[in-house]
């Protein structure tokens, strides 16, 4: 029914928490294929001793993320597919509640939950607000990529067909701009549920923000050739970029001038569209900005991931759906 695609490259130290929590999916009728991307650690010796017949490692030279899956794509047989990277997580009932989704919506091409974030340790952090869009949401998903990962959807493979592969062309924004046209094609349905677990991991990908940042920049400009006319802002969808890439900078990059570059897009996203701080999400990055400022250089990292808990601990008292049994599943 669905061939799940994992792509891996040097990631011995997080592939057998992913792999499980895939395994532990209530939906039982999946393949689960890695593609391993040119590996040199240990990735591959931790990966033999899993006991399970619907597990398939398919080892490549190392060609990128995009290449790994559409790797995956060619060699998978599943009416429909799901890709998760090899640092994050699931809930048990993800595959099992998008699937229901896109069984009763037969028009959408792909289905899509929420998203919360862990630290290195697989611990809750916080919780990414709700999105509720569906349907035709090609300007919403331009303005922000409120999927947030490429670890999320469950897509119809016709739809995957229409669209073609993923491009290279986009790299460290690959799935977003996949998405993206998606999004131009097929409606999208939502499941209401935060299921994806998402790393925040100076060691990953993300943690190249120059690179990042540069090709979002490119996407959005390109993205916003094939909206319709005056759809949406261009100042604001920039604007929103250097938002997450400030972010970035405050989460994930290392070096002595990561608080100031964060600074610098703070100060960008405000010229571009002042309006962006009436929303409590940039508000929040320039209270936080401000108190890294303060705090000693080798203290700012600590100083960031206790206000992202602190966040994390009021959005679950505000937030029902972050309560209880789910909640649990992530301590």
């Amino acid at each position: 029914m669905i061939s799940v695609i994992v792509p891996a490259r040097n990631a011995e130290a997080t592939i057998l928490d992913t792999i499980a929590s895939v395994r532990r999916q209530t939906l039982r009728d999946f393949e689960l294929l890695v593609i391993d991307d040119g590996s040199t650690d240990g990735t591959l010796a931790v990966l033999d001793g899993i006991p399970d017949e619907r597990l398939r490692l398919l080892s490549f030279a190392n060609a990128g993320l995009a290449v790994a899956r559409n790797r995956g794509i060619e060699h998978s047989r599943g009416e429909f597919l799901s890709f998760i990277d090899a640092d994050d997580l699931w809930t048990p009932d993800k595959l099992e509640a998008q699937l229901e989704v896109l069984r009763s919506r037969p028009a959408a091409g792909l289905a899509y939950s929420w998203t919360a974030f862990i630290d290195d340790r697989g611990r809750y952090l916080f919780a990414k607000e709700p999105q509720h869009f569906e349907g035709d949401v090609y300007t919403d998903l331009l303005r922000e990529c409120f999927i947030a990962s490429g670890s999320n959807v469950l897509i119809r493979r016709r739809c995957v067909e229409s669209v073609g592969p993923f491009h290279e062309r986009f790299r460290s924004v690959e799935d977003w701009e996949y998405w993206l046209r998606v999004a131009a094609r097929w409606p999208f349905a939502v499941v209401c549920r935060y299921q994806i677990l998402y790393r925040l991991s100076t060691k990953s990908m993300s943690s190249d923000v120059p690179a990042i940042e540069a090709a979002s920049m490119q996407l959005v400009e390109h993205a916003i050739e094939a909206a319709p006319a005056g759809a949406v802002s261009r100042e604001e969808c920039l604007a929103n970029v250097k938002q997450y890439v400030a972010f970035l900078y405050m989460t994930r990059a290392s070096g002595p001038d990561t608080v100031a570059q964060a600074g610098l897009r703070l100060g960008e996203s405000i010229r571009l569209h002042p309006r962006i701080l009436l929303r409590p999400k940039a508000r929040h990055l320039l209270c936080a900005w401000l108190l890294m400022r303060l705090a000693p250089r080798a203290a700012a990292p600590r100083v960031v991931r206790a206000l992202l808990r602190l966040h994390g601990r009021w959005m679950r008292v505000r937030r029902r759906e972050l309560r209880g049994r789910e909640f649990a599943l992530w301590v």
